[in-house]
């Protein structure tokens, strides 16, 4: 369940985005002011897949711990883990996820949780986005020189949607972007180009 909290324009507040797994946890920390949307930082903590499990565990309860101490966020998102095909692997991501918001609840930070299909919708415009298109948008809408790594993306993806959550639909109708159904849907830049096209045409036929 989200929780959401609506922010002013002259408040800033720094989100720490989590894409859990055993294997690797992305992370990303973004501010938002208003509508505006600054990155931070993003990174992955990586387990050594040597060791016992609680070994590993504890390497990202010590990670994610540490990375609140340096950004200091003022909320954290966690990506909703649901079964998959392999129920072992399901079983692993689960404790995985279990450990990331232990370290998050230990550092009194409040938690947020969204689905997959929240995020992508929220950051992409549909729920069925690939990751590359997801990676793809997070880059346009942090303005970031290229595209970053899967699971950084994804945490920062998880940010994003919060951010989102906590302006409203309403101040997401913005140029590049459209409501249907209360879903926002992102335009694709030779969408953007036509309409900017027609509109230009419109005023030259008005003018004398």
């Amino acid at each position: 369940m989200a929780t959401v909290t609506r922010t002013t324009n002259s408040t800033v507040t720094r989100i720490l985005g989590i894409d859990p797994g055993l294997r690797m946890t992305g992370f990303g920390v973004i501010d938002v002011q208003g509508q505006k949307l600054r990155y931070v930082a993003s990174g992955c903590i990586k387990s050594d897949g040597n060791q016992h499990l609680p070994q590993r565990l504890h390497t990202l309860f010590s990670g994610i711990t540490d990375i609140i101490s340096t950004y200091q966020p003022h909320i954290a998102v966690v990506e909703q883990v649901f079964s998959n095909v392999n129920p072992q692997s399901t079983l692993l991501l689960g404790q995985a996820r279990g450990a990331a918001i232990t370290a998050l609840v230990a550092q009194r930070l409040p938690v947020s949780e969204y689905t997959a299909l929240q995020v992508k919708q929220s950051v992409v415009g549909h729920g069925k986005a690939a990751k590359q298109q997801v990676a793809h948008m997070v880059m346009r809408l942090l303005a970031l020189p290229g595209e970053p790594g899967s699971d950084a993306a994804d945490a920062l993806a998880c940010a994003i949607c919060h951010a989102h959550a906590s302006q409203g639909l309403g101040q997401l109708a913005a140029p590049g972007r459209r409501q249907r159904g209360g879903r926002l849907l992102a335009l694709a830049d030779s969408e953007l180009m036509n309409r900017a096209s027609v509109r230009t045409s419109t005023a030259r036929s008005h003018t004398p």
